[in-house]
């Protein structure tokens, strides 16, 4: 892979070689132009000393770029983001991912980052739903989630089913796509081997960023094409019923951070076991008061229940990332006391 060298880079990447060891440094000379070669053998001629601190940030930064790099290669730009924000928070993972968006080696469709959802859902709707989806699996979670969104029902679960289902895409079909969507948006934004993108990884990120209904509509739609691919989408995410399966007291801190309101809304027309969950980890007072608001509420829109509904499951995932519960999903391992 042919790395283009500015300054600082020329002295990291002789630090790096120097403790990769004669072999495997050879080795990344190789594949190197002959000026970038003569410009790091020179830098490592004048590294007399390496301080420590110098050499162990080199490796750690060299690290966190190889591993965004596998991320992208695994789900996308997104689910890279998302993982790299898991474990390094936000702001290390956005510096890392724009020093690998920055890199000589151009990733694929990164003029979207530019482009609003609406204005892009509006220019590829008519598309085939293979290129909508190759597409989606190299944009963010967030903006894909948008663009999914506002698609027909039918187009959404066709999209939807091929991003769990794609594997490897040649990269003259990437760039042929690519080249052509850019010219279509020209308008309205602003001036190797083959591509691993899509998998039930990125679809699920998606999916988990859509509002409620979108969200059924996807699962709905994945279910008439393809069952099994659907059961284990379900299984990869947490619908509102799945509050069934948390402990006690992972129940009770999500309803301290949930406001009663709401919680008479979610519980609107759910399952009885869903209700005696939640109920069951309330004082005998609060459990009384809240029927007493649902029975209150009479009929009630379905989008209401179904926001009210998101924002508890957008307050269960907000606990979860923080660590404060455990949520388990479908294929996990079981646990013991």
């Amino acid at each position: 892979m042919a790395v283009t060298l500015a300054n600082p880079g020329v002295r990291k990447t002789a630090v790096l070689l120097i403790q990769l060891g004669r072999e495997r440094a050879a080795n990344v000379l190789s594949q190197l132009s002959e000026s970038e070669v003569e410009a790091v053998t020179a830098e490592i001629a004048h590294l007399e000393s390496i301080s420590h601190p110098e050499s162990v940030a080199v490796l750690e930064e060299f690290r966190d770029l190889m591993s965004a790099r596998r991320h992208i290669s695994q789900g996308g730009v997104g689910f890279a983001r998302k993982l790299l924000e898991e474990s390094l928070g936000t702001e290390r993972a956005e510096e890392i991912m724009d020093r690998v968006t920055a890199a000589a080696v151009q990733l694929p469709f990164q003029f979207l980052r530019a482009a609003d959802p609406t204005q892009l859902r509006s220019f590829i709707a008519d598309e085939h739903p293979q290129v909508i989806a190759l597409v989606l699996a190299h944009m963010t979670a967030d903006k894909a989630s948008l663009v999914l969104a506002g698609l027909e029902p039918d187009k959404q679960a066709n999209v939807a089913h091929r991003i769990a289902i794609m594997d490897r895409t040649s990269p003259d079909i990437v760039r042929s796509v690519e080249s052509i969507l850019e010219r279509k948006l020209s308008s309205m934004l602003q001036p190797a081997d083959q591509s691993k993108v899509g998998g039930l990884d990125p679809l699920v990120n998606i999916i988990n960023r859509s509002d409620r209904s979108t969200e059924r509509q996807i699962v709905e739609g994945l279910e008439a094409l393809d069952p099994a691919l659907a059961d284990e989408v379900r299984s990869r995410m947490f619908m509102f019923e799945d509050i069934v399966t948390l402990d006690d007291r992972s129940v009770q801190q999500v309803l301290r951070q949930v406001d009663t309101t709401q919680l008479s809304y979610a519980l609107k027309g759910v399952p009885t076991g869903v209700r005696d969950k939640i109920l069951s980890n309330m004082s005998e007072r609060a459990s009384e008061t809240l029927l007493e608001e649902v029975e209150l509420l009479g009929q009630v829109r379905v989008s209401q229940v179904e926001e009210a509904q998101q924002s508890v499951i957008r307050t269960i995932r907000q606990l979860e990332e923080e660590g404060q519960i455990m949520v388990r999903r479908g294929g996990d391992d079981e646990f013991v006391d």
